[in-house]
């Protein structure tokens, strides 16, 4: 049987983030993708220029109608933008009983625009992330959750991981992309085993999306590994091949996204790449 995934996120009309990406994510990983829109923006691949929130209640009907009708399997949360969504998408979740749950804290796009209003972190905090089976903050937003300096190496990114774990998820992945060095250095801790993922730094500037990507893989692939590390494991090398083929799409002049269909679409006699 093919797993519902749900994606609770904003839409990027560029398609590299978001909702869109999530889909796109769910679909080249085998699974079938559903989303619920949080909010929608006026955004490229350079800047955000205007987000307008949905209506919290209307959230709340989405979600509710979907898993009135839907068995959905698991659910990757992203941009929720104010405290009072937080605080409704988390309380319909818990009302649906959703325990494969990632939650992504989205603050701030690419293009350095803020998209979670400051007094949604603590209701982030304090009522979506106890919820968390895995959550896969990079260290700008661990610095934010935890009301600390970012770290500045790895052994300060161990001890904030740890930290992560004291607000209630089950399992942290801490994105180390935000260091310098050769390689990307992701910690994985679960209060019992602590294991650092690393991947190879790729020079390009189509980054648009990637944590977008990476926590809707893991949930995706949440499903297909007993051992959730594995997931992970497997997340990560999904979105390191999308960022080393992305260079075969052009979508924009800023920020581009990653190729999240990099094992699907082959090449043609011309090089470009067709559906295969």
């Amino acid at each position: 049987m093919i797993a519902n995934v749900l994606s609770i996120a904003g839409v990027d009309p560029s398609g590299g983030a978001g909702v869109l990406a999530d889909i796109k994510t769910f679909s080249a990983l085998g699974v079938y993708g559903a989303g619920v829109v949080t909010a929608l923006t006026a955004q490229n691949s350079r800047a955000v220029t205007g987000v307008h929130a949905v209506p919290p209640e209307f959230i709340a009907q989405q979600i509710d109608t979907l898993f009135s009708d839907v068995r959905i399997d698991a659910v990757k949360v992203g941009m929720l933008g104010t405290a009072a969504i937080v605080e409704i998408v988390a309380s319909r979740l818990r009302a649906h009983g959703v325990t494969q749950l990632v939650v992504d804290p989205v603050m701030v796009a690419k293009s350095g625009d803020r998209l979670l209003l400051s007094d949604a972190v603590a209701a982030l905090r304090e009522t979506l992330v106890p919820l968390a089976r895995v959550l896969t903050p990079n260290l700008p937003e661990a610095a934010v959750l935890l009301d600390a300096a970012e770290p500045s190496d790895h052994a300060g990114m161990s001890g904030m991981a740890r930290k992560l774990l004291r607000l209630g998820a089950q399992i942290v992945v801490l994105k180390g992309g935000h260091l310098a060095g050769a390689e990307s250095a992701d910690i994985v801790d679960d209060g019992i085993r602590q294991i650092t993922i690393t991947a190879p730094r790729i020079a390009t500037r189509n980054t648009h999306g990637t944590g977008c990507t990476l926590s809707a893989a893991i949930a995706a692939l949440l499903l297909r590994y007993a051992d959730p590390f594995e997931a992970i494991r497997a997340a990560k090398q999904f979105l390191t091949a999308g960022i080393a083929r992305s260079g075969d799409l052009d979508v924009g002049q800023g920020h581009g996204p990653v190729h999240h269909f990099h094992a699907l679409w082959s090449s043609d006699s011309r090089g470009n790449r067709v559906a295969g």
